[in-house]
């Protein structure tokens, strides 16, 4: 899945800061609502992707929970822009 076609699947634009706070809003809730009953597990990781890298993904033992492997790649995605984020 392309980032920027997520984006603009689901808030209307590839540019985040140009959003305002309604169109944040209902983004997140039809992304939400998108992870919450895809069954394919490749669209579940990119959806919580995109949910991470805005600031509002849930936790990957909770998003993942039927899938070890996707729950570990969660783990490993958030101790990698962890890492990113203090250097």
């Amino acid at each position: 899945m392309d980032l920027d076609g997520l984006l603009h699947h689901y808030f209307g634009t590839d540019d985040p800061d140009a959003l305002d706070a309604q169109a944040i809003e209902r983004g997140r809730e039809r992304l939400s609502i998108d992870l919450g009953v895809e069954q394919d597990g490749q669209r579940r990781f990119a959806l919580w992707a995109l949910m991470e890298a805005l600031g509002f993904a849930p936790d990957p033992t909770e998003a993942f929970k039927d899938d070890p492997d996707l729950q570990a790649a969660a783990h490993n995605l958030r101790k990698a822009a962890w890492r990113i984020e203090r250097d």
